[in-house]
């Protein structure tokens, strides 16, 4: 599980799917009420407090979006806390037995999302994409001193897909950036085409 602060009132949290089966979550799990979700949350918040000190007292909006051969992604909101009331377990005003106070926004998206740490393994991975004649598309992105290349879904083709996801998985590292994240923190290089555009402008 990784947290980190995107600004004051706002935190991504990256959850594995091995941070899933661990505490006996199946992905479709996050998108039910069940007790084991709400313990994991609580989790959250708590680690989520001791790393960063985010107080999750107050109304939150929870945003969680599950990303394919990666894991899911969490993004917690704390709203203004000046119409807040006691929400502790067993207060007769809750409906749930929640501490938190929770508007959840649930999404899949099946966007593939690798980050790189050296622009020479974006060129690398983009001419093997091309070679192989699996994919000339993309969208690049520039992050946090990353290069992030983002892709939507080969049609119906799950096995082109996977094989997207194993060539880049060769040259970087799954992320929990969303395209919403980026579009609205990072700087996009290459806006459509990009596995293309890179091929031409570094032909070796």
């Amino acid at each position: 599980m990784k947290i980190e602060r995107l600004s004051q009132d706002k935190i991504r949290i990256f959850l594995t799917f091995d941070d899933l089966l661990e505490r006996g979550i199946q992905k479709d799990d996050m998108w039910r009420e069940i007790p084991k979700v709400h313990e994991l949350f609580s989790e959250m918040m708590d680690q989520a407090y001791s790393e960063l000190g985010f107080d999750a007292s107050g109304p939150l909006a929870v945003e969680v979006f599950a990303l394919p051969a990666q894991g899911m992604v969490v993004i917690v909101t704390r709203g203004k806390t000046e119409a807040h009331h006691s929400g502790y377990p067993g207060s007769d005003d809750e409906q749930d037995e929640d501490v938190y106070e929770m508007e959840v926004t649930l999404e899949q998206t099946d966007v593939v999302m690798y980050a790189f740490r050296d622009f020479e393994d974006v060129i690398s991975v983009s001419k093997q994409l091309l070679a192989s004649g699996l994919t000339e598309d993309g969208r690049l992105y520039a992050y946090r001193g990353k290069y992030m290349l983002a892709f939507d879904p080969a049609g119906e083709e799950p096995n082109r897909n996977h094989a997207i996801i194993a060539l880049l998985a060769e040259y970087g590292e799954a992320t929990s950036v969303t395209s919403a994240v980026l579009e609205e923190y990072g700087k996009t290089v290459i806006d459509a085409g990009a596995v293309r555009e890179i091929c031409t402008h570094f032909e070796s």
